[in-house]
């Protein structure tokens, strides 16, 4: 296992970084898509198809998940993945398999980094199909300041993303974050993450001097992955599970100014169904790969050279 999101089969992972903000795309490989819900929990959400994805309406499975920056400018990163897979002819067939319609399905959620980059530079749907090329050129396990983290802070140091894999038995669980928290991953008393506690801490003098970002809107968004058959209104309950892991590594959660949003996808071919106790493995899983994925996106950034924030390394 490489502990990241290809883990789960049938999923790939494309980034453009486009210096101070950037797009990531999390790309179904089977042109049918993946079982997906979400649960939209901050105050402040950046978001597109989720309606679509609560477990009463009709469609079931998604081609692919874009993360992006730029706040709601980014969501435009998401026409580029869209179109690029409809020349490909995968989507939804609305006028069935017969007819050449097809409407690929491709929720996305979006991060407010323009207090760390310029406010009028954010990804646009050329810059979404270039992180789907990459995807398929390159399933890529990248972390810290990649695709859409490269313009993301956490509290007072720099985000990015991030991912993090989990076993229970014979299924995998993943996780891929984008984490811009208004609140903070690391300690600011201690200088340890809140969620792992056996890393090297950062120093806790040199972090009281720094100042978050300005911004009004911050958030983590993310993908949780499994390749255990789970229904439409399973994976809800896996994406609702798996915003524990928010709650774990970063202090405050899901606050006013926070958009908060996770994505659940389960590539298995038959949307089968788990039973209630299985179910409940999983989505611990899911918190579980979600905290770790959150200290993954902020340890592995890169220091901020001329962007306003610092980097925990530098902490150290």
């Amino acid at each position: 296992m490489t502990g990241s999101l290809v883990d789960v089969p049938g999923l790939a992972v494309g980034h453009a970084s486009l210096g101070d903000t950037g797009v990531t795309v999390v790309r179904v490989t089977d042109p049918a898509g993946a079982v997906a819900s979400v649960d939209v929990r901050g105050g402040g959400p950046g978001t597109r198809e989720t309606d679509l994805l609560a477990p009463e309406n009709t469609v079931e499975r998604v081609h692919a998940v874009v993360l992006g920056g730029g706040s709601a400018f980014g969501l435009a990163a998401a026409d580029g993945v869209m179109r690029a897979l409809a020349e490909r002819n995968i989507g939804f067939a609305p006028l069935g398999e017969g007819h050449p319609a097809r409407v690929p399905i491709v929720p996305a959620a979006v991060i407010f980094d323009l207090a760390v980059g310029s406010a009028d530079h954010f990804p646009s749907p050329a810059d979404g199909r270039a992180a789907l090329a990459d995807s398929v050129d390159n399933h890529s396990d990248a972390r810290g300041s990649v695709g859409a983290g490269c313009g993301a802070s956490a509290g007072r140091l720099r985000g990015g993303f991030g991912q993090a894999a989990v076993t229970v038995g014979e299924h995998t669980v993943a996780a891929a974050v984008v984490a811009n928290p208004v609140g903070e991953v690391v300690d600011p008393v201690t200088g340890r993450f809140w969620a792992d506690e056996d890393r090297a801490p950062a120093d806790p003098a040199r972090m009281a001097v720094l100042q978050a970002p300005d911004g009004s809107l911050n958030t983590t968004i993310g993908v949780v992955a499994t390749d255990a058959p789970l229904t439409k209104a399973q994976a809800r309950r896996v994406a609702m599970v798996a915003h524990d892991g928010i709650a774990r590594a970063v202090r405050p959660a899901h606050s006013p100014l926070d958009g908060d949003t996770l994505f659940a996808l389960s590539t298995a071919p038959v949307a089968a169904g788990l039973d209630p106790v299985a179910l409940a493995r999983i989505g611990e899983a899911g918190a579980e790969a979600v905290a770790a994925a959150i200290v993954d996106a902020v340890a592995n950034a890169a220091p901020g050279g001329e962007l306003p924030v610092t980097a925990y390394e530098e902490l150290l």
